[in-house]
């Protein structure tokens, strides 16, 4: 299975091709919607990265693709400024997922 990246930062889209994973740099949320339902298509692809600033604007049709499809699997990753989730993200998402309190 292969990866791919649709990024809205060309630092980021230039580190992942250094670690030889391929991908395509967008500029608004109508071309990022319009990649991410060409890639899903390409059963070769089992993991896409997305920019977590993307995948916020992208935020039903992920959910979408998450609940009605096994593969590929959606992976959101912060951009070279740094995550725009709080410092507490993990824990809470733990808590709504689990019921679990850390």
């Amino acid at each position: 299975m292969k990866i791919f990246l649709i990024s809205d930062s060309h630092d980021t889209l230039v580190g992942m091709r250094l670690a030889g994973i391929k991908g395509v740099l967008v500029s608004s949320k109508e071309e990022a919607e319009a990649e991410l339902k060409k890639i899903i298509k390409d059963k070769e692809i089992g993991i896409i990265v997305l920019t977590e600033r993307l995948a916020s604007k992208l935020r039903h049709t992920i959910n979408e693709i998450k609940v009605n499809q096994e593969l590929p699997l959606i992976i959101e990753i912060p951009n070279r400024q740094g995550s725009t989730r709080n410092d507490d993200y993990l824990v809470k998402y733990i808590k709504e997922s689990v019921g679990i309190k850390i």
